[in-house]
């Protein structure tokens, strides 16, 4: 069975002029486009978005970058999406991501790292939510 998850591109990715070879990277692993929109989020809802990392101590660099400019969240669909994501993203640290992800292509550093994936089906379905609705 077909299952959701979200992922967004970060102001760094959106600035580089990825957006594109993101989503091309992510289709030709077998994932559907099911929702996309492009936003420049407010600090509000960063800090709603990421209220799970408030107390650690990049939390306010975190919130400055996520601001900084456009995101696009993408609600992509297939089975075991999540897992597969992960792989295809790869780990936080682009440094450390196996060759051939996103991050590992288009990340900087483990802030500025090119996408977020979500990291679980329960939280797929909240960080969905929280940009698309329930739809």
């Amino acid at each position: 069975m077909a299952e959701r998850t979200l992922m967004m591109i970060k102001p760094d990715a959106v600035a580089q002029n990825v957006i594109g070879e993101i989503i091309k990277q992510v289709e030709s692993k077998g994932f559907k486009v099911v929702e996309i929109q492009m936003m420049r989020l407010t600090r509000a809802q960063a800090a709603a978005f990421y209220a799970v990392h408030r107390e650690q101590p990049f939390y306010n660099g975190l919130l400055d970058f996520m601001t900084s400019g456009p995101a696009v969240p993408v609600v992509l669909e297939r089975e075991d999406a999540v897992r597969i994501l992960r792989e295809v993203v790869g780990t936080t640290n682009p440094a450390e991501a196996a060759e051939k992800t996103i991050r590992k292509a288009f990340g900087s550093n483990v802030r500025e790292n090119a996408v977020h994936a979500s990291d679980s089906p329960e939280n797929g379905a909240v960080e969905t939510a929280f940009f698309f609705g329930e739809s």
